[in-house]
Parts: C-alpha cells; sequence; structure tokens
C-alpha cells in the first residue's frame, strides 16, 4: 500500500505464495521499488506469525494492518511499537477499496487514495469490458482442495476479499454460497460432500490448484456432479503471481487483471 502511494516502507511481510524467483518479492513490488530507486525493505518472516521483534528494529512511525488477521494481543503489543491500523470489521476482509482509503487516510495521503480508487475502478471496468459475456455468472472459490480427502468442500464466503473482488468484475454470487455465507461471520466455510447437490447453481469455480486437481475432481462420484466440473468451468490459479490475482492489491490488480478476467471469461466459455 505505501509503495502504491509512493512511499518506501521500512519494513513489510515477505511474500509467501506467489513468489516464483524466491526473493519475497511479488513481481508488481519489485517494479515499484526499482521506479523508486530503492532498495529492498526489510522482510518479515511470518511463517510462524508476527515478528514483533524485527518489526520494532525498523522504529516505524505506522503499522499498516488494514488486511491481516491480527488477534487483540497482537495489535495491543504492536501499538506499543507504533499506532496501529487494524481492520475495520473482521480479519482478512478488508476489500480493497476499504485498504486503500483507510491506509491512505493514515498516511496522511487520503486524496491520494481516492484517485486511485478511481483510477482502478476505471480500469476495472474497461477489462470487464472486453468479456460482456461473464455479466452474471455464478461464480464461487474453493479454498485449498486436499485431493487425498475429498469429503467436504471448502469455500471462501462473501465475506472473503476473493469472492468480493467477483462483484467487481460483474460476476454474481451463487444462491447457496450467500445463503451460506449469512449464516457465519468467517471467511470461509465448509459443506459435506454428500450435500454437493446444494452448489448446482455455481456455474463457474476458482481455485488454488492444476489438472490433477481438475481430474481428482472429475474422478470424485460425488463432487463429479457440480455442474461448473462436469462443464470444465474452473480457473485454476498457480503458485506464482498469477496465482495471486484473485486477491487483489493496489499494485497488483493492474499486473493480473487482464489475464484473470480472460481466465474467468474461458472457463464460462465466453471468450
Amino acid at each position: 500500500m505505501p509503495l502504491a502511494l509512493g512511499v518506501v516502507p521500512v519494513g513489510m511481510a515477505a511474500a509467501n505464495f506467489g513468489d516464483d524467483d524466491g526473493d519475497g518479492l511479488l513481481p508488481w513490488v519489485a517494479d515499484e521499488l526499482e521506479e523508486l530507486g530503492a532498495d529492498t525493505p526489510v522482510l518479515f518472516d511470518e511463517t510462524d506469525g508476527i515478528d514483533f521483534e524485527a518489526v520494532a528494529d525498523t522504529e516505524p512511525d505506522l503499522i499498516l494492518a488494514s488486511y491481516s488477521g491480527l488477534t487483540q494481543e497482537d495489535y495491543d503489543t504492536l501499538s506499543e511499537i507504533a499506532p496501529v491500523v487494524a481492520y475495520p470489521e473482521a480479519p482478512w476482509s478488508t476489500e480493497w477499496r476499504d485498504m486503500i482509503l483507510q491506509s491512505s487516510e493514515a498516511m496522511g495521503m487520503a486524496d491520494e487514495g481516492e484517485q486511485m480508487v478511481a483510477d482502478l475502478e476505471a480500469e476495472i471496468s474497461e477489462a470487464v469490458a472486453a468479456h460482456p459475456g461473464l455479466e452474471g455468472k455464478k461464480t464461487m472459490f474453493l479454498t485449498h482442495v486436499d485431493t487425498s480427502d475429498l469429503s467436504e468442500v471448502s469455500y471462501y464466503t462473501t465475506q472473503d476479499t476473493r469472492a468480493k473482488f467477483f462483484t467487481d468484475l460483474g460476476l454474481a454470487t451463487p444462491a447457496s454460497i450467500e445463503e451460506a455465507s449469512q449464516e457465519s461471520d468467517q471467511f470461509s466455510g465448509t459443506l459435506s460432500a454428500e450435500q454437493v447437490d446444494k452448489l448446482d447453481d455455481v456455474e463457474v469455480i476458482v481455485t488454488y490448484g492444476d489438472e490433477e486437481l481438475v481430474e481428482a475432481l472429475k474422478a470424485d462420484p460425488l463432487l463429479s456432479k457440480m455442474p461448473a466440473v462436469e462443464n470444465d468451468a474452473i480457473v485454476l490459479l498457480p503458485n506464482t503471481p498469477l496465482g495471486t490475482a484473485a486477491n487483489p492489491t493496489p499494485l497488483s490488480i493492474s499486473y493480473v487483471l487482464e489475464d484473470y478476467v480472460g481466465m474467468l471469461a474461458k472457463a464460462a466459455g465466453v471468450e
């Protein structure tokens, strides 16, 4: 977020998904650092949670965590280091507009944040307009699928930013997911495979994985009955920078938007 506003942070979390070259930076971050003529900030390893000592060592003036899973204890500890901008409602649920507006205001750059939102909205509208057939396609996001155990179907609810981004792209939330999401305040949910017929209204599936996952779904006697599986209407997101497309951030949207929308259109059969 700071980089998108031209401000180099003293530290930030290392990328732990989609980092295909292992340097802890996603390509749009590396490009922005290069454009700003800046060195790589301190990268925090969050594999086992927040490294409070490493954060403190960078002596930050402000800690941005509007999209995070901070606990109250985490917040209290970080607040002893510097003022903290935490998520306004629930962990891992702050959509990209709110993340920009909240963080930019905290940085004293509210006007720049509002302009950024307007620019990105225009960019998204242009990309979506190129695939008008996507409008209203009922789409769900399966969470990381364990092909060795398909007894349950896990999905991101409407609380999650990945599902929220579908709306920006003109996609629709299946009634089944909408209803299930209303019964929980969590960003993900689980359904028994024996109840998979509830997902008959899903036209497109987005998930992380490769063709091995598709083969497993097609071979399963229950999950293979899902219309989206039967119709090969599946978007597979790899563990590469493109794989982060579903979870938008200020810098990543421009980098992966056209590819992501194209993949959705192909899966929906409206390319």
